[in-house]
């Protein structure tokens, strides 16, 4: 191992060099064997004698501590070995590192090797398993449909959304039904169920022994249809068709373009700022043909509203102003929404900026944004994904 002398003249005094010192030299204890010789410091007078050497030189007993060094390092050096036998070393030690070298390229090939015949395995059992998901849910279709089939009390039907109505908040759908087995005096009845509420209407046959009408019932994001077949005092019932997210539909696309991540995530208090350009923007992007979907505002009476909430609760609603912006190199007016004040956070709360729209019915939806929350372990304010809120007004406070 490598011997090091390090001479110092003076002591360190303050104990955190004293402890920096050692714990450096405990780390390079690993690579040679560290001395430290410290040399007693000497201050010369303003006119030194002439048994005192000038400054910058070392004294006579300081130079006898050098050459007391020297000789215990030049003492302490291992004698070389003859010149053929430090050829012979190096030989050997080149041979084996070319001999490591080779078997860790052979090492490294082998695991390639390996890593690609997992890789292909696996894309192997992939394969195998979207073919057998493949044939089980087309057998599974095909039983659904044998089962419906053999069950079905109807011969054929449609069902069909006719119009919605969002004043009245309803939805009309046109209904025809053939029964599988006709006999006089069958009557039937539709029904729609619209999550809670359910709607019933009483159908009298028609041409071909053929059931059809119009039922309308409350527009909702979950609607099923049913018809029921009445013989006398026997009734049964078909499941005809499901409708989803009708009522969600009805309202357009939009999304918030939230800035408190921002605004917070470099920031070492809990103090929101107030806003500056430029400012949040409305995304519609279920507009056809709408040219600047980020940059988007209601056709009166419908509305827009921006604000920060804490928890669900309204803390401020933000100031729609017209921002000037450069797209394509033309400027550009468009509406933007500021915050108006800073706020101090509560780092037990969660906060989000979110939208309320109003459409011209007076019907409302909550669009919301990337909450945040503040991150204990990390210190800092961060993004809070888990927090999923509502689309419903109903479970915010306002």
């Amino acid at each position: 191992m490598r011997r090091i002398t390090l001479l110092c003249v003076g002591k360190l005094k303050e104990r955190f060099y004293i402890q920096a010192a050692e714990e450096y030299a405990k780390r390079l204890g690993r690579y040679c064997k560290l001395e430290v010789l410290e040399l007693p410091e000497q201050r010369l007078g303003e006119a030194p004698s002439p048994a005192e050497p000038p400054s910058g030189e070392l004294t006579e007993a300081q130079l006898q501590m050098v050459q007391e060094i020297v000789d215990r390092y030049l003492a302490a050096q291992p004698k070389q070995a003859p010149l053929k036998r430090r050829k012979l070393v190096g030989l050997c030690g080149a041979a084996a590192v070319l001999a490591l070298v080779v078997a860790l390229f052979n090492l490294f090939s082998k695991l390639d090797r390996v890593t690609q015949d997992y890789n292909n395995l696996r894309c192997s059992v992939d394969n195998v398993s979207n073919s057998v998901n493949s044939q089980i849910n087309s057998i599974t279709y095909r039983v659904e449909n044998i089962l419906k089939s053999q069950n079905s009390l109807t011969a054929e039907y449609s069902t069909e959304l006719a119009s919605t109505d969002l004043g009245a908040n309803t939805a009309t759908f046109d209904i025809r039904v053939v029964p599988k087995t006709y006999v006089d005096g069958m009557t039937a009845l539709f029904v729609a169920r619209s999550e809670e509420e359910t709607v019933e209407l009483p159908v009298a046959p028609g041409e071909d022994h053929a059931f059809s009408g119009e039922i309308t019932c409350p527009l909702t994001d979950d609607i099923s249809l049913t018809v029921v077949l009445v013989t006398g005092d026997k009734r049964e019932t078909q499941w005809l068709e499901d409708y989803g997210y009708l009522y969600s539909g009805s309202f357009p696309d939009l999304s918030l373009d939230g800035r408190l991540w921002f605004d917070m995530v470099h920031r070492k208090d809990n103090l929101l700022p107030a806003s500056k350009a430029p400012g949040i923007q409305v995304e519609n992007y279920g507009e056809e043909g709408g040219d600047r979907p980020w940059a988007w505002r209601p056709e009166p009476p419908a509305t827009v509203q921006v604000g920060l909430f804490q928890d669900q609760k309204l803390v401020m609603w933000y100031e729609e102003r017209e921002e000037e912006i450069n797209i394509n190199g033309v400027p550009t007016t468009v509406p933007a929404w500021f915050r108006p004040r800073e706020v101090e956070l509560d780092p037990n709360s969660v906060y989000s900026e979110v939208l309320l729209y109003t459409d011209a019915y007076g019907r409302q939806r909550v669009y919301g944004s990337e909450a945040i929350a503040y991150d204990a372990g990390e210190g800092r304010w961060s993004s809070s994904p888990v927090h999923d809120y509502g689309e419903d007004p109903a479970d915010w406070t306002f």
